[in-house]
């Protein structure tokens, strides 16, 4: 593995979490869950390349119910206000690094470093039906976003409304919890400079210099499907993302227009608190 990849595991684990866990309603559960187990996941190399890698990582299982920090396998959160309807809280993302020298229309141009966003998401709950078992809501996250290469450096900033539908026994089946993601992206014009701008000294005959600003950046779709069973937890997700019709659609690194994602998780429960609480995941 190379040197400038040893911190790949993070970002990497920021990218794929979001996808795995449909949300579990409330009922009487450990304060905290532990365990381990492996992960493989395919993502393109950046929104609108037209190159996949594939990745086989450990995938740690950790969960802890608390009042405030809440950390599940969907997220990190750390809730800020909650009411009936709406909740505050703060959401992590992010992106695995990208070698240039691997990637034909970014090859001679600087390396991609990982990027982790970090910022508040508000929840607001449009619909729930009389069972609890199916749940609309319009989520609104608005993340900066940083890269970690060589130090700290503020890459830009991304919003993304959704709409998240989540299922609890989906279609009959006790235990299987699936959810449906999906709206557009808007990003200014700082990140879409990092991800598509191509400067004249990088410039080429195939590869004309390129500037981009801000404003729409194509959409997202997601599907998950998981299970908690006693002593272990299965998740998968796919998602189908587009970037037809953003404001850098015509950069020379824009390859493909769609890309699809997937991925496949299971991790054993190791250990578990004897305290339970009543939490909603």
């Amino acid at each position: 593995m190379k040197r400038k990849y040893q911190y790949w595991f993070a970002p990497l684990c920021l990218a794929a979490a979001p996808f795995f866990q449909a949300e579990v309603q409330a009922e009487n559960k450990p304060l905290w869950e532990a365990g381990i187990g492996i992960a493989a996941v395919s993502f393109p190399h950046y929104r609108g390349s037209d190159q996949q890698r594939e990745y086989v990582l450990p995938a740690p299982y950790f969960v802890y119910r608390g009042d405030i920090l809440k950390v599940s396998e969907q997220s990190v959160r750390g809730l800020l206000m909650k009411s009936e309807r709406a909740e505050i809280d703060i959401s992590i993302n992010g992106s695995p690094p990208v070698d240039s020298h691997d990637n034909h229309a970014r090859r001679g141009m600087p390396d991609l470093p990982a990027t982790v966003e970090l910022g508040p998401s508000l929840q607001l709950t449009l619909a729930k039906s009389e069972t609890g078992d199916k749940k609309l809501d319009l989520r609104l996250p608005l993340r900066p976003v940083f890269s970690a290469t060589g130090g700290v450096h503020y890459v830009g900033t991304l919003f993304q409304p959704q709409l998240n539908l989540d299922w609890r026994n989906v279609g009959g089946w006790s235990g299987w919890n699936m959810g449906i993601l999906g709206g557009p992206i808007f990003s200014d014009r700082r990140y879409n400079r990092f991800f598509y701008n191509v400067d004249p000294a990088y410039a080429t005959p195939t590869r004309p210099a390129y500037q981009t600003g801000g404003g729409y950046a194509g959409a997202q779709f997601i599907v998950a499907l998981s299970k908690r069973f006693p002593s272990y937890w299965v998740g998968a997700f796919a998602k189908a993302d587009t970037v037809s019709g953003a404001v850098f659609d015509d950069s020379p690194l824009v390859r493909r227009r769609a890309n699809f994602s997937a991925g496949f998780a299971i991790s054993w429960i190791l250990g578990a608190s004897d305290t339970l609480v009543d939490r909603r995941e």
